[in-house]
Formats: C-alpha cells, structure tokens, sequence
C-alpha cells in the first residue's frame, strides 16, 4: 500500500534576491498544495544585497526554515542543504526570484497525489504562457534536454526546468555533489539511474534578462555538457 502524503517542502535557494524573495514567499504560502501541510526552506547562499536580513525577519514565522553558507557556493550547494533540513514527504525546489509561478502547483502535484508519478518536472515547452526573450537560450536548453535525454533514455522536453518535484524517498541515500546549475543534469541523470517514474506538466514562465538579475550563462551551458554524462555514467 502507498504512503499517505501529508508534508510538501518548498526548497528555495537564495542568492541576492532582495527584491523578490518576500514576493515568492508570499506566493508560495497563498499557493494551493492540495491538502499537503507546507515547510518553506530558505537557504541563503551568502547574498550581498541585504537577502539574508530579509530572511531573518522571515524566521520569525512558524512555516519558514532559513540557514545560511558562509560563503558563495551555488544554486546546488543551497538545494542540497535545504534538502538535508527539509522534512515533508514532497519536495519541490523553487527559485526565489519569480519566473516561475507557485500557482502551478496544483500542476505539478497531481502526477504524484495520484501515486502515478515519483518525480515531476514542470516544462516551459509544453505550450504554457511564457516571456519571450533569448532565441539562443532556448536553443541549448533544447539541446542539453535532447543530449540528456539521449544519455538517460528518457523524453523530457525541458530537463533544465526550475521546477523539480519529487518524493523524498527519492533523495535518500542519493549521493548530490553539485555546487552550480549542474543539480539539474545531476538530479535527472541520478533519477533516471534508479528508475523512478517521470511525469511532465507545463507551467508558466516569465524569465528575466541580465539586466534584471538573471544569473546563469554560457559557461554554465558548457559545464552542463560534461555533468550529463559524468552524473550518468561515472558518479
């Protein structure tokens, strides 16, 4: 017999987001998880902005977690260590700044409240609402998706999606080593490996460009290339 869900913990990674992280809380706390009890992690990977005093006021309310890294160390580092406090029985990682949308929730949840699914991924590419922007973005999310896909025989449409939900029992015992953006060929190539059931949804996006605090770039892209196959085949 399944196990009764009954716990959701939003991971959300923090890196100079001072203009949008009580924002995303907000929205996070008003979005609809289906019955679940919500755990709000916040991990603040050592911003310069005034984040972490933003946080601090946060910790005052009794459904938000914050810890902090004494030094800069990247969107992986801060998912695994809100995955190391987080307690619910689902876990979602959500970025702290708002290009992706927690009124998607009901979305992302239903493959996994219906016991069909151990692992959603949200899509920017299945038709939802999107902000239009960088043509060649696209293009290398498209193909580390295919290159991924082709290494851990899987179709997803949007491997390097934000929005990443699964089981806790998925992560147990489950080794994560990245520091930057490589959690995400990590977390699907490690997923793939042990044959857990992928569903996936659309979802809204409205991305950002530089100017407005976007961070990822192109040698993230390059790095993504080797992580597809290290966390596959040499992990």
């Amino acid at each position: 017999m399944a196990a009764v869900l009954r716990k959701i913990s939003i991971l959300i990674p923090v890196f100079n987001e001072a203009r949008t992280v009580e924002e995303i809380v907000r929205r996070v706390r008003s979005a609809d998880t289906g019955g679940l009890h919500k755990e709000i992690v916040l991990v603040d990977d050592a911003s310069t902005d005034g984040s972490g005093a933003i946080l601090q006021r946060l910790t005052l309310d009794n459904d938000v977690k914050v810890f902090s890294h004494p030094f800069n160390r990247g969107k992986g580092a801060a998912v695994r260590t809100a995955i190391e406090h987080a307690t619910g029985d689902i876990l979602l990682i959500q970025d702290a700044d708002l290009e992706y949308d927690p009124s998607d929730y009901p979305l992302l949840l239903k493959p996994l409240l219906d016991g069909r699914a151990d692992v959603v991924y949200g899509s920017r590419f299945l038709g939802g609402p999107h902000r239009v922007l960088f043509f060649w973005h696209y293009v290398a999310n498209r193909f580390l998706t295919l290159l991924s896909n082709v290494v851990c025989n899987l179709n997803l449409t949007d491997m390097e999606t934000g929005y990443k939900v699964f089981k806790r029992s998925c992560v147990e015992n489950l080794r994560l080593s990245s520091e930057r953006f490589g959690i995400e060929p990590e977390l699907t190539a490690k997923f793939a490996r042990r044959h857990f059931r992928f569903y996936e949804t659309p979802i809204s996006y409205s991305g950002r460009d530089y100017s407005e605090g976007k961070k990822i770039n192109w040698k993230d892209g390059i790095a993504a290339l080797w992580f597809i196959f290290r966390y596959r085949f040499f992990d």
